[in-house]
């Protein structure tokens, strides 16, 4: 409270309404000395800190050209299992879709009929070899009695003849037997090699093998499996060029011949093979030239028929760069790049992209080893503004901050806590 001179409240100098006027106004101005205006906050009125973005730093070497091809998967054996004997099939002797084994008995064909020609040749060749120690005898008692003029020669000549015939009919009559004897071993169908046997193509009761070899089943070897693909002559002929020219360089050693399998789902096959040949001729069709491959299947991933992308080395470069992908703006003008310099000012670089790999663009020309090339971060850079340069790491993750950035969040939410004491001076000046 202000408090008058004790002669003016005597003297009656002061009238009430002064005195009124004159406490509001002390009232402001003590409010207005206690709401002094809050302190500016620190670092207001600076430049922001200079963007960061991901970069790789440039590094040249010799680079393989991988090549992709389509292809399709081929089984590496393929055995058509068929009737030899006709017959009515009696049983089946295998689940179908498992593995069998070379000999395993699939089916079984009636075979009574093959016995008893096995017997009756049997029989022959027993009648066969009776005559035949008939005439042998004969023959040999004839020949004693030919040198003493007792009998004829012609006598003689008869005997060794019959002789002889008997033995042709010994002969004839095994050859009956082992006929006999394929015929009812034909009748138990076997597999003549080892895989994945597919569903049975005729059911028990069938007549099969009458007039014609009947299939019964379908029997492919899938470990390890054949890759067929083709490329076109066309390239094939660049590629050539471009190394006699000295532009790539053969590949050789065993990379060149290793190939790595891309399935359907974009996913790779985790087992490499081997390309086994180049075929010689050209497919007058369509251009291609035809490549094989074999690829070990051991756990049954690959099966016959597949779509599949084939990838394997057939030159390389050297002095080449590999730029993730995302590093590179591919338009209808040309390729480019963001290079960072040593003072944070981005600018446009246009290379010269050859081929992809592992995900990568293999690029031959418009860059300097040791330069820095942005990967991520595109979109915080703005205008000519500088940025700074961090490692880029192939995850996809964000580079880590300085311990220094993280300050700014800290000012930021300090700012705040100065706002309310405005109320609290309000509630103050309020206060009688």
């Amino acid at each position: 409270m202000f408090a008058f001179p004790l002669s003016a409240r005597v003297a009656g100098l002061v009238s009430p309404a002064r005195l009124a006027s004159v406490g509001v106004a002390a009232l402001l101005a003590a409010c207005g000395q206690s709401a002094a205006p809050p302190a500016a906050a620190p670092g207001a009125g600076q430049a922001p800190p200079p963007a960061q973005v991901g970069v790789v730093t440039v590094q040249r070497g010799t680079v393989g050209l991988m090549t992709e091809l389509p292809g399709r998967t081929e089984a590496s054996r393929v055995a058509q299992v068929r009737a030899r004997v006709a017959g009515i099939l009696q049983a089946k002797r295998f689940t179908e879709g498992s593995e069998v084994r070379a000999g395993q008995s699939l089916f079984q064909i009636d075979d009574a009929p093959y016995r008893a020609t096995l017997a009756s040749a049997q029989a022959a060749l027993a009648k066969a070899e009776a005559n035949l120690t008939q005439t042998k005898a004969q023959a040999d008692r004839y020949k004693p009695l030919a040198e003493a003029n007792a009998i004829s020669q012609q006598d003689l000549v008869v005997a060794v003849a019959a002789q002889k015939l008997a033995e042709a009919d010994v002969a004839a009559a095994k050859a009956a037997i082992q006929i006999a004897q394929i015929n009812v071993g034909y009748a138990n169908v076997t597999t003549p090699i080892s895989g994945r046997i597919g569903r049975a193509l005729v059911t028990e009761g069938a007549l099969v093998g009458q007039g014609e070899a009947t299939q019964l089943a379908l029997v492919q070897q899938t470990h390890p499996m054949y890759v067929n693909f083709t490329q076109s002559v066309s390239d094939v002929l660049r590629l050539r060029a471009a190394i006699a020219n000295g532009q790539l360089k053969s590949a050789g050693g065993a990379e060149s011949a290793q190939v790595r399998i891309v399935l359907e789902d974009g996913s790779v096959y985790p087992v490499t093979g081997k390309l086994l040949f180049s075929d010689l001729s050209v497919d007058p069709g369509s251009g291609q030239i035809t490549l094989r491959a074999e690829i070990p299947n051991p756990k049954g991933v690959l099966l016959p028929g597949m779509y599949v992308r084939a990838q394997l080395q057939q030159a390389e470069v050297a002095g080449a760069i590999l730029l993730p992908q995302q590093a590179v703006l591919r338009t209808g003008q040309g390729d480019t790049v963001k290079v960072v310099a040593d003072d944070g000012m981005v600018s446009t670089r246009p290379v010269k992209v050859s081929t992809g790999k592992n995900g990568q663009w293999v690029v031959l020309d418009g860059l300097k080893d040791g330069e820095k090339v942005v990967v991520d971060g595109f979109q915080k850079m703005q205008g000519k503004a500088p940025v700074k340069p961090v490692p880029w790491t192939p995850g996809g993750a964000a580079p880590a901050a300085p311990a220094g950035g993280a300050s700014a969040p800290a000012v930021a939410a300090s700012a705040p806590a100065v706002t309310p004491t405005a109320p609290a001076v309000a509630a103050s000046a309020a206060k009688p």
